[in-house]
């Protein structure tokens, strides 16, 4: 048993300790309360760049047609309807996500979109329920840190993947610009609660998603996560002055 699973151990919640399956009801709390404005939120929270930065991972992910993709947290499928075109109809792609509120608006923004073919499946990341070497390529959207026991999701994703296959994480992170942390967090925690209550009324949950930004492995520590799992040629791309980061790593045991 890990030490993030033995009974009475705690974990982050924000800034906050809090027990383990309470961390899990309280994600789930939040993800409930700011699913339906969970779009327009992202748009104002980063003024249209997660656009730009999903952008930058399905190019770096390379899906050819005919591959197996799973988009984990993939929430309301921006991943997964780039990458069931890429695919094309003797591909798949999977939209998974643990909770249903999410995977609703997905569901409904992809039929929106005309893509109505995507299985969509309610999944915990630390435990996935596919059959080991399933999947070419596996991505996870602003979804890991709000995972509780994030060692136990990296090594769940590495067994889903095909050996060749590659694991790309795209998360906020830990900025590499001076003087840019300052600013990122005046923003963080006085303007994201308050748009939070304008917009979606629900400050206190945008409160909890700015603080979970900062307790978030940085990107050395999350590199080496990766790469004690078993991942190999991890790689780190920085960017917005590693406001955001994408890491990239392969399952390359025979």
């Amino acid at each position: 048993m890990s030490d993030a699973r033995k009974p009475g151990t705690t974990t982050h919640f924000g800034f906050q300790q809090v027990p383990m399956e309470d961390k899990r009801r309280r994600v789930a709390g939040v993800f409930d309360s700011v699913a339906s404005k969970y779009d327009v939120m992202n748009d104002l929270m980063s003024l249209g760049v997660h656009r730009l930065w999903k952008r930058f991972v399905i190019d770096l992910a390379g899906v050819r047609a005919g591959e197996k993709v799973l988009d984990v947290a993939g929430g309301t499928g921006d991943l997964s309807r780039e990458f069931s075109r890429q695919v094309g109809p003797r591909g798949l792609v999977v939209l998974s996500d643990i909770n249903a509120a999410m995977l609703g608006e997905g569901r409904r923004r992809l039929a929106d979109k005309g893509v109505v073919n995507l299985p969509i499946v309610q999944a915990n990341a630390e435990c996935l329920p596919f059959a080991e070497g399933s999947f070419d390529c596996i991505t996870i959207g602003f979804g890991l840190r709000n995972v509780t026991d994030k060692d136990a999701a990296l090594r769940s994703m590495y067994r889903a993947l095909k050996p060749g296959g590659r694991l790309l994480v795209l998360e906020f992170s830990k900025p590499v610009v001076p003087g840019l942390s300052r600013i990122y967090d005046q923003y963080s925690f006085k303007l994201l609660p308050l748009m939070g209550k304008l917009v979606a009324n629900d400050e206190d949950s945008y409160r909890y998603l700015a603080e979970s930004i900062r307790m978030h492995p940085d990107q050395g520590t999350l590199k080496g996560m990766m790469e004690s799992v078993g991942f190999a040629r991890a790689q780190v791309y920085n960017l917005t002055g590693g406001i955001v980061a994408v890491h990239r790593g392969f399952r390359l045991d025979p």
